[in-house]
């Protein structure tokens, strides 16, 4: 939140110094360079992290949704879909909404997204308590693994890390200068919404818990409400993450303001290059903290205390202290969450793209399994008769020492 908070003042000082800025820009967020003598070549740098966060947020925003919709498609029917294609069917369906020029085009999405999850939190919440009662007696906690804690910090990071957008969304605020009354709020509500999810599924679950809590409640009806709120949030936040990528590149390539054939090729481009990701790596858990340690890291934890020193520096005294530490926890940590992570993407979580799968036989063993993952010390216990366990996986937070 403090990063948060730095960005939007920073912002504020920006267009009071130069009134120009003030006006339609697709570019806020590199403008703020404006204010050291960097050279083309550091700005474009900067321009890519961010087009880059962006461009792997919105992979794992449609890995995730269409992980859900297969599951919905599991458990309620005998059909035999492979996920890579249903990465190709959301992708397609989700592209009309791209061609939305900016956030205050499509407003009503970000809120429809806010009450999504807030139903979504509480169904988990009221489902997991449900299982609370057999699960925590018999449930199980991984073996200490240093990597383990490195990718949960790429996880938090990417769960908070909304830096990118920050500017083009305070941009198109009626009072910018209100932006730190959003961060409160924003930071705030997500405080609320994750910690007693996080609490709830640690609690009942243990290391039966796997990339989604999700797939760990047992109460059908509920797991398959989640499953389609949670959708739908994705779905509806990831027409806003794409939207500074798509304006870069329409910047670029000179694109006009107005609606026309240019744009339409333009971001429909941009999903074919996110859907080409997604197909070559299928599976968002590491996905998401591989992100949260690279780029978001650089976007949440480093640059922004930059951009508020440099500001400073014209006005008053530069809290460089303040800054240089919080740096500092953003490289260190950062770069031991991407490690972490590229180790889980090669090894235990590595998935063959999508296009390989059809020349080799049996690569997803999990393509016509349940959805549901059920829990206990062996993953094999189940809160009702009705249920059917998934595979089970043991090592999923590496081998264990007693098994």
């Amino acid at each position: 939140m403090l990063t948060s908070l730095m960005l939007g003042a920073s912002w504020n000082i920006l267009i009071r110094r130069w009134p120009e800025y003030r006006k339609h820009c697709r570019k806020p967020h590199i403008l703020k360079w404006h204010i050291v003598p960097l050279d083309l070549f550091y700005k474009t740098i900067v321009s890519l992290c961010i087009d880059l966060t962006q461009f792997g947020i919105a992979v794992v925003y449609l890995l995730l949704s269409a992980k859900n919709i297969h599951d919905a498609i599991k458990s309620f029917s005998n059909a035999d879909i492979s996920f890579c294609y249903v990465i190709i069917i959301v992708a397609a369906c989700l592209l009309p909404a791209l061609f939305l020029k900016s956030p205050q085009d499509f407003w009503w999405a970000v809120v429809l997204a806010m009450f999504t999850t807030c139903a979504a939190i509480i169904l988990i919440l009221v489902g997991s308590a449900s299982d609370y009662e057999i699960c925590h007696h018999s449930y199980h906690l991984p073996d200490f693994k240093l990597t383990n804690y490195f990718l949960g910090l790429g996880t938090l990071i990417a769960s908070y890390g909304g830096h990118s957008a920050f500017p083009t969304i305070q941009h198109d605020m009626k009072k910018p200068t209100d932006f730190y009354k959003s961060t409160f709020l924003a930071f705030s509500i997500l405080f609320c919404m994750y910690t007693p999810v996080s609490l709830m599924g640690f609690l009942t679950y243990g290391d039966s818990l796997r990339d989604s809590v999700i797939n760990s409640i047992q109460i059908q009806r509920i797991q398959q409400a989640v499953n389609l709120l949670i959708t739908i949030h994705c779905i509806l936040t990831l027409t806003i993450v794409l939207n500074p990528l798509n304006q870069d590149i329409e910047d670029l390539f000179s694109v006009p303001h107005e609606f026309g054939i240019k744009r339409v090729i333009v971001r429909t481009g941009t999903m074919i290059g996110v859907t080409c990701l997604a197909e070559s790596i299928p599976t968002f858990g590491p996905m998401l903290d591989l992100m949260g340690g690279t780029t978001l890291a650089l976007t949440c934890l480093i640059l922004p205390p930059l951009f508020y020193v440099f500001l400073l520096a014209g006005e008053k005294r530069a809290e460089r202290l303040k800054a240089a530490i919080i740096a500092a926890i953003g490289i260190i940590g950062g770069g031991a969450a991407t490690y972490s992570a590229i180790k889980e993407l090669s090894t235990t979580q590595f998935k063959v793209p999508c296009y390989i799968q059809p020349f080799i036989h049996n690569t997803d063993s999990e393509g016509n399994t349940t959805s549901t993952n059920c829990c206990g010390r062996y993953q094999n216990l189940t809160t009702h008769d009705s249920v059917t366990c998934s595979a089970e996986k043991l090592d999923f937070y590496g081998k264990r020492k007693n098994p």
